[in-house]
């Protein structure tokens, strides 16, 4: 079968591979039909391995090449002997965090956290970029019949806005800052509409990318930090000047994380959503005096999928405007990699289109 596996830096090649053997009880075998290529992939794609390794997981075994993709929906094509909760035929969205279940994160539902962690399409042996993928039965979450595929693979950004915005602990009628406007950003913005609050600022210095988010319609103020003095302004627009109730990073952007303390108000929330690529220069004296709470934010909880589907559902929550582009396989390094990272792009998602 065919799968898009990362090599190395801008090493990403279509490979002919062999398909998945006899299945575990507990496994499911699905065949995606979209898959979007996350910040993440580009990430790994431009600057890694970073996530991915040539040493082999502890949990999954997983190692370089790594199949790529964990942003996925697809349909169940067989699975396990002990598996109950699907079967073939049904459409699915994948969660994909994995991890023993038998130490203290996953037992309380949090895999992620723990140090034998594993990601579909990261550091597990298979992935949504492929004619096949083998996951277990509790990644494999059955579609309502109202949600489409197209929105099935857009349920894990989708989780990580939604989840962002949970940690900053903002209602109705709040303000909000979001420092950056790639897909996590754009997600936490209509995550933070969807959640009544009725302020939203956003910061993003490529200006095509700003255009972008002006075209999607939500309601948010689109701010260049470039030529604009970010705290000040937002300030300038609550009320007494004090700032945002809260603010999200995502760039991860040490400047735009000061940027964030700045704006809040005292005892407000700056949560930290971007990767820093390394050690930033932070005030903590700052932190103290305006009683701030910082919180990171990894992921989001693996329960999530439902709430997920009645967001959109409801249409308050319309995640695919997010969405530039459709590719197929032997599109994906040309239409996909190279065209999210190219200098001055616009795009925000680009989802794979899988055809077997």
């Amino acid at each position: 079968m065919k799968a898009v596996r990362f090599h190395g830096k801008h090493d990403l090649r279509i490979d002919d591979i062999e398909e998945p053997g006899e299945l575990s009880p507990d496994q499911v075998l699905v065949g995606p039909t979209f898959c979007g290529i996350c910040g993440t992939d580009l990430h790994e794609y431009d600057h890694g391995p970073t996530w991915t390794s040539a040493e082999s997981n502890p949990y999954s075994g997983a190692a370089l090449p790594q199949i790529l993709g964990h942003e996925f929906s697809g349909e169940v094509l067989a699975v396990g002997n002990a598996v109950t909760s699907v079967a073939p035929g049904d459409r699915v969205s994948i969660q994909p965090q994995i991890g023993p279940r038998q130490d203290y994160f996953g037992r309380c539902n949090l895999p992620f956290l723990g140090p034998n962690a594993s990601v579909v399409g990261l550091s597990w042996p298979w992935g949504g970029m492929a004619e096949k993928a083998v996951t277990q039965e509790s990644n494999a979450i059955v579609l309502p019949s109202d949600i489409t595929d197209r929105q099935g693979a857009l349920v894990e950004p989708a989780a990580v806005g939604v989840h962002a915005v949970d940690r900053a602990g903002i209602k109705p009628g709040d303000s909000i800052l979001i420092t950056g406007a790639g897909t996590i950003g754009a997600m936490a913005a209509l995550a933070a509409r969807a959640s009544g609050v009725t302020n939203i600022f956003v910061s993003e210095p490529n200006a095509n990318r700003r255009e972008r988010l002006h075209r999607m319609d939500i309601g948010v103020t689109v701010l260049d930090p470039l030529s604009t003095d970010i705290g000040a302004h937002v300030r300038s627009m609550t009320l007494e000047g004090v700032g945002v109730d809260a603010a999200i990073e995502c760039s991860g952007n040490g400047q735009a994380f000061s940027t964030c303390v700045d704006a809040v108000r005292a005892q407000g929330v700056v949560v930290q959503v971007g990767l820093m690529p390394g050690k930033i220069e932070a005030d903590p004296f700052r932190w103290t005096v305006k009683d701030l709470t910082i919180r990171g934010s990894l992921n989001y909880p693996i329960t999530i999928w439902p709430r997920i589907f009645s967001m959109m559902r409801s249409g308050l929550f319309p995640v695919e405007k997010v969405v530039d582009a459709e590719v197929d396989m032997q599109e994906v390094k040309e239409q996909g990699f190279d065209a999210l990272l190219a200098p001055g792009s616009a795009k925000l998602k680009v989802l794979v289109s899988i055809s077997r």
